[in-house]
Order: structure tokens, then sequence, then C-alpha cells
């Protein structure tokens, strides 16, 4: 498979995240959507490794690796999913949308990537203006009645953006050589226990009835989701930049803000579509910046 399209289908995926782990937790918690969903997600990644043959190490590069992974499967995902119970699916892929930002960062002062240069930089800034203006949406965007929603829901987010960025960068270190699904397995195996012990905690009760529409939701996240996704993810990662894959992040918002829209009757105002231009200018800048200064120098 190319990078390109495994790159392109990273962004379809991710697009649907947002909303449909909103569904995931309909009537049973998002305790019980999240550990349901990587537990069926390692049951499928663990049969693939079998029927495809293919060796899961156990050396300590792999193991650095799986918990590399771990530290986005369990911890940015389990932020993810507290946060959708307080802020829309759209303003989660909106604050996602941070990534490319703070995983730059990373990667520079841990000496991974060089300085961004200045197109690069003034491609960051203008998508964040665009995102600054949708995050306007403020209130709009709470689905819970608690007067701290909008606060709980953005500390979810921005830890998730962390731990994400962080993953991304260690993955890349340690993951080189390694089977892009046997990252995932891995990963997953090492976050189901920390999944299960969660929802022990937090909830513990095996719900009495599942809706359709969430059991739909949570079959869609644990294959597509977690294992397509996340196995397309790693090998896109091996290819290309912590800091380009990071700008799938750029793009997912728009595609989220209308899936949301369209299929949970998300409210869009003004605000998102002058914000959506400001994106796609960024990325624009980012990408072929340093290209239009050379040709018009």
């Amino acid at each position: 498979m190319s990078v390109q399209a495994a790159y392109l289908a990273v962004i379809v995926i991710w697009s649907t995240t947002p909303l449909t782990i909103q569904w995931s937790a309909e009537g049973i918690g998002f305790s019980a959507g999240v550990t349901s969903r990587m537990i069926i997600g390692t049951v499928v990644c663990l049969l693939l490794v079998k029927l495809l043959r293919i060796e899961m190490p156990w050396h300590k590069q792999a193991r650095w690796a799986y918990l590399a992974g771990a530290v986005a499967v369990f911890g940015a995902m389990s932020s993810v999913y507290f946060a959708s119970q307080y802020i829309s699916s759209g303003l989660i892929a909106v604050l996602f949308g941070l990534t490319p930002v703070v995983t730059t960062v990373i990667a520079v002062l841990s000496g991974q990537e060089r300085m961004p240069t200045l197109s690069k930089v003034a491609g960051i800034v203008t998508a964040l203006s665009g995102l600054i203006i949708i995050f306007s949406l403020g209130e709009d965007a709470v689905i819970s009645e608690d007067s701290n929603a909008l606060f709980y829901g953005g500390i979810g987010m921005l830890a998730c953006v962390f731990l994400h960025s962080l993953s991304a960068i260690w993955v890349k270190q340690t993951a080189q050589g390694l089977p892009a699904l046997a990252v995932t397995t891995g990963s997953l195996v090492f976050s189901v226990p920390l999944y299960v012990l969660t929802w022990l905690l937090v909830d513990g009760q095996l719900p009495l009835e599942v809706p359709a529409r969430t059991g739909f939701a949570i079959l869609y996240l644990a294959v597509i989701g977690s294992v397509v996704g996340y196995v397309l993810y790693f090998y896109s990662l091996k290819h290309i930049s912590v800091s380009k894959m990071a700008l799938v992040t750029l793009i997912t918002p728009v595609t989220a803000l209308i899936l949301g829209s369209v299929l949970n009757g998300e409210i869009i105002s003004s605000s998102i579509w002058f914000g959506t231009v400001l994106i796609l200018i960024g990325l624009s800048l980012h990408q072929w910046g340093a290209r239009l200064r050379f040709r018009y120098a």
C-alpha cells in the first residue's frame, strides 16, 4: 500500500472517530464504551497476526515501541472519551487540531527535527488562527449541562493532544523495523489491562442493554478505528516525519465538523467556515510555502 493512500485513509478514519466516539458511549458510559472497543480491537489484531503469520517480536526495542504506542492508545484515547461527555464531536476534532504545534515543539526540543522554516511556522500560525476562530463556538459546542463542561472537555483534549504528540515522537524513535500490525497489536495488549482497571474503578457495571447505534459505533471503532486506523497510522509514521503526520489533524477538524452537523445535528456557525478557510491556507503554506517562495524570489 502506498504511503499516500495510507495517509488519506487515516484522514477519513480520524474524521469519523469523534462522532462515533460519542455514539459508542450512549447508554453505557464512556469507560465501558472505550474498554469494549479496545478489547474487541485487540482480539481482531491477534487473529490477524496469526492469520497473516506475522512475527510478534518481544525483544527490548519492541517492548519500548509497544509502550510508546500505548501512550496514545490508552492515554490519549481515554482522554478523548472523557472529553466526549462534555463537548461536541466537532469541537473535539478542532482541539485535536492543536497536535501539529505540540508535536513540532516536542520534536524540536528533543532534537528529532530541525527548527521549522519560516513558511512552515507561518502555515502553522495561520492554521491555528483558524482553529482559534472555530473554538469561538464556545457554549454552542457543549453537550453537557455541567457549568464547567467546556473546561473539563478542554482539559481532556489538551491532555489528549500532549500524549498523542509524545507518543508519535516516541514511536518514531523505537518502532523502526517493526511491522505496523505488530506495533498496533502490542500497543493494544499493553493498553487493555489499563482500560479494564480504569473501567473497574470508574464504573465496574456491565450494561444491561446496548443500543443498536452504540453497538455499531463500538464495532466500527474497534475494527476500523483501533485496528485499521492504527496500522495505517503507524505505517505512515514510519515513512514520513511526525510533523507532517500531525498535519492530518489540521484537515480532520473540517470534515469532522461537517459530519457532526449532518449526522448529529451539531451547530456550524459562520466562524467555523471562516476558520476552515484559514486552516486550508495554513496547510497550504506549511506544505508548499517554501516552493512558492523559491519560485517567486
